[in-house]
């Protein structure tokens, strides 16, 4: 039977996550860990570092702060500016970049920041899509892989140490690397944690003709170069307390749009509004572990006491899984063109990676969907087990 945490509305199949004796998942349990952290002497820490790092003559940046034009870097450029740094903002482009998500970074670079935005070449990032798509369910996956390589790479080529990250995702949303006192991103959290899925970057070569030369975007400094840097990447939720809809309010105070309505398959209008493809990414993840994007915000409102569990659940149950006819309104077939793949190829796609653990079939096998292509979740005795392809994470 798939269990569900007391608190929230996270389940057992979600990678990464566990319940202690009283049946509250290690997520929510570290938020409660908050609440013991002093958090004046964090700031007072974070300030330290950063003098430590601020060029004494003014002959280079003080650090990165890598920028999609979300809520989060928005915020993180905010607080980095008030505390008197001056940030190279970098950008690793989207797949499939939105106009809001156009907007929102324009509106970083007016606050008054140096930025520099790398596109990855565009014919070897649809090979990278297509490829993520088909092996690992995950059509982002080159995106999810340039966030954390690009800005490291911008780190090595310009002299600057200090890299200054969101948050650590695993503090947020459960995980081995949970723990507080987790503040750092290196090469080991990005193996383990930065959404590879278990595919590497030398795997990619040789397929649909790519070189190694076509990954250099994707493939983190050697640890000589950074070594001789000195590159040190800090989560700033680590020194602040983190919180989305708090970030969002600041944001949209200097600039930052929301998408004014809920996102498909979100309670929240705030999140994901840079990439097309985000909503396909999504949903493999509700395929895969029968849970979505939904499930994680509704989660994050109940521990911080806007919603009751039992809302929460009313809201995942009406739009936690819903098939992704469309994404920010942008049609299915559009979102897919790019990829060269058809709606129906596309569904073939979806089942060949969805747990069939955790959905209705029929006496063949085959998965049960409604006239819009939903599926319907049943329990099973073994949830937990791994899809097809052996994915450790979305």
């Amino acid at each position: 039977m798939i269990q569900y945490c007391k608190r929230c509305c996270l389940p057992s199949t979600k990678p990464h996550l566990s319940f202690d004796e009283e049946g509250i998942c290690n997520a929510c349990r570290n938020y409660e860990n908050r609440k013991q952290v002093n958090w004046a002497e964090r700031k007072k820490e974070l300030a330290k570092i950063l003098e430590r790092y601020r060029s004494k003559d003014g002959a280079n940046w003080d650090c990165i702060i890598p920028v999609s034009g979300g809520k989060d870097s928005t915020y993180q450029v905010i607080t980095m500016l008030q505390m008197g740094m001056n940030p190279l903002c970098v950008t690793a482009t989207t797949c499939d970049l939105t106009p809001i998500g156009r907007e929102n970074i324009e509106n970083i670079k007016n606050m008054g920041v140096d930025y520099i935005e790398v596109t990855t070449n565009r014919v070897v990032r649809g090979k990278l899509n297509r490829i993520g798509l088909m092996e690992v369910g995950d059509i982002s996956w080159p995106e999810h892989v340039s966030i954390f390589t690009v800005p490291v790479r911008m780190a090595v080529n310009f002299n600057i140490p200090l890299i200054i990250w969101g948050e650590n995702s695993q503090n947020e949303y459960g995980g081995p690397a949970a723990a507080v006192e987790n503040n750092v991103l290196d090469r080991r959290w990005l193996e383990e944690f930065g959404g590879m899925l278990g595919l590497r970057v030398n795997d990619l070569i040789g397929q649909e003709g790519i070189t190694k030369k076509d990954l250099i975007p994707f493939t983190y400094p050697s640890d000589e170069e950074l070594k001789r840097v000195g590159v040190t990447g800090i989560f700033l939720g680590y020194y602040i307390p983190w919180e989305g809809l708090h970030n969002v309010l600041v944001s949209k105070a200097h600039g930052f749009k929301s998408w004014g309505k809920a996102v498909e398959g979100h309670t929240d209008d705030y999140e994901n509004l840079d990439n097309y493809q985000a909503g396909i990414h999504e949903y493999f993840k509700y395929l895969k572990f029968g849970f979505g994007r939904a499930s994680d915000q509704a989660s994050m409102h109940i521990r911080r006491g806007r919603m009751t569990r039992e809302q929460a659940m009313e809201i995942v149950k009406e739009r936690d899984g819903l098939f992704r006819w469309t994404y920010l309104d942008k049609p299915l077939e559009d979102i897919l063109a790019p990829l060269d793949i058809t709606v129906e190829e596309f569904i073939d796609i979806c089942d060949e990676f969805t747990n069939k653990k955790l959905f209705l079939t029929d006496k063949n096998g085959n998965l049960i969907k409604d006239k819009h292509g939903n599926l319907t979740k049943t329990n099973d005795d073994n949830p937990q087990e791994e899809t097809k392809h052996g994915n450790s994470d979305y």
